[in-house]
């Protein structure tokens, strides 16, 4: 495990981390990956942690939605048929170092825009059934591979998406979301785990912050600050780690 910090003080980090998006049904994999990037994981080891780490969270959160009967399987189900796929496709591919760090710097700059600029999910697009299924299909197969390759879920997309879309509710968006980086991130992992030989004994101590986070995150659906200021400060974040990634990249 290469770090330049204690890996319990990044367990700190990624407890607070799936604390707070696990409460939005997010999974957290942006975050997770662009605080791995800032400590100096190796990039073989991000996708597969980020994707471990995300399916920890949003199995608990995906069954406290379930429970309280948020999660609607039809709502979801265009984005899983051509997610899933992609999402084994994109952790089968073996990228050169100076790609992934590209395909991950392009992520996180889309993360940042999101949470900075793409706001306003009040918004409502009037769209046929039909074009909402495209649409779907579309977005599920670029999250998907995204998942896969780089370790982030796409939850953070796909939640706004739904409401925009006037597919669901925030609560049933939500549900939806844990759902979708659960699917996607476990086949991703599958397919990982298939090419590559990472320890991920190394991350226990991670793996243990974020199950906890999730844990109580998911159960209590809220913090006390609002999820829009966390998200703004985890946003700082990956912002610092697209300037440090740029810098590699560069540099390289």
């Amino acid at each position: 495990m290469e770090l330049v910090t204690s890996p319990f003080f990044l367990a700190g980090l990624f407890f607070v981390v799936a604390l707070v998006y696990s409460s939005v049904g997010l999974g957290g994999g942006s975050a997770y990956t662009a605080l791995m990037a800032i400590f100096g994981v190796s990039a073989l080891a991000i996708p597969m942690v980020s994707l471990s780490l995300n399916v920890l969270v949003t199995s608990v959160g995906s069954l406290n939605f379930i429970r309280n009967k948020h999660a609607r399987i039809r709502l979801v189900l265009p984005f899983l048929v051509s997610s899933v796929p992609m999402a084994y496709l994109g952790g089968s591919l073996q990228l050169p170092r100076k790609m992934f760090y590209w395909i991950l710097l392009i992520s996180l700059v889309f993360v940042a825009l999101r949470i900075y600029i793409w706001r306003d999910t009040a918004v409502r697009l009037n769209i046929s059934q039909k074009g909402k299924i495209m649409i779907s299909l579309i977005a599920g197969s670029i999250l998907g591979l995204v998942a896969g390759i780089v370790g982030i879920g796409g939850g953070i997309y796909l939640i706004p998406l739904i409401i925009i879309l006037g597919l669901g509710t925030e609560k049933e968006a939500a549900a939806c979301g844990a759902i979708f980086i659960w699917l996607n991130s476990f086949s991703g992992l599958v397919s990982r785990l298939q090419h590559n030989s990472i320890d991920l004994t190394d991350y226990i101590p991670l793996m243990a912050a974020v199950l906890a986070g999730g844990a109580l995150g998911s159960f209590i659906g809220s913090f006390r600050l609002s999820p829009r200021t966390m998200e703004k400060i985890l946003g700082a974040v990956i912002i610092a780690a697209i300037i440090l990634l740029a810098r590699k990249v560069m540099m390289s």
